[in-house]
Order: structure tokens, then sequence, then C-alpha cells
């Protein structure tokens, strides 16, 4: 399989988002993660890039894929034969926002949205 170069525009905190970087972990792919909440330049570019302010986006090789899921990043990858399929598990859910736990959980911290 050729090397894809791969830009995942993601929040630090947030249940989508990790489910594209386990789809990442599960296909062993490199991937340039781009912090949209912390570099508001960042987030600047997923909108320039995307046309909508919605996140996670996912490019892959040039291809922008807006307002993602894990599992909307896994299919494409299938769908295209980027990725051979296997049998490892995703390291968290591939399809779901963050639980009221999670969101609990980060009330402590300090996330900025734009």
């Amino acid at each position: 399989m050729k090397k894809l170069n791969i830009k995942a525009y993601l929040k630090p905190h947030c249940g989508w988002s990790k489910g594209v970087r386990a789809i990442m972990d599960k296909y062993r792919l490199e991937y340039q993660e781009i912090d949209i909440i912390n570099y508001p330049e960042n987030y600047a570019e997923m909108v320039e890039k995307s046309g909508q302010s919605l996140s996670p986006c996912v490019e892959i090789d040039g291809a922008m894929l807006a307002d993602v899921s894990g599992e909307e990043v896994e299919n494409y990858l299938l769908s295209r034969n980027l990725v051979e399929a296997n049998t490892h598990e995703a390291s968290a859910p591939i399809s779901r926002g963050c639980t009221d736990k999670e969101h609990a959980s980060m009330q402590s911290q300090t996330i900025r949205f734009f």
C-alpha cells in the first residue's frame, strides 16, 4: 500500500476525534494531527479547506472528509482500497461523541471553542 498524506483536524478532547485517532491507530497510519482548539489559525485553516465549521475533518491525499466519524473515515479508506481490512479492535468507539461522564470530567479543564 502506498503511503498516504493524512491531516486530521481534531479537538484534544472529543469522542468524535478519539474515533478518528482510533482508526489511524487500527490501520497504523501515519498522520499529522492538527489541534483546532488551542490554535485558532488551525481552526481557520480547517474551515477554509472544508467549507464548514464542524469537526473532525480529515484530509487524505488532498480529499477533504468534513465533519466525519472514525467509522466514516474507515469506510472511505476501505472503499478506495487505501488500507486492507483487518481484525484489530479500535482503541475507542469510532462513531460517537463524548458521554455525559466524559463531558463532566472535562469541565475542570480549560477548553476553548472558536
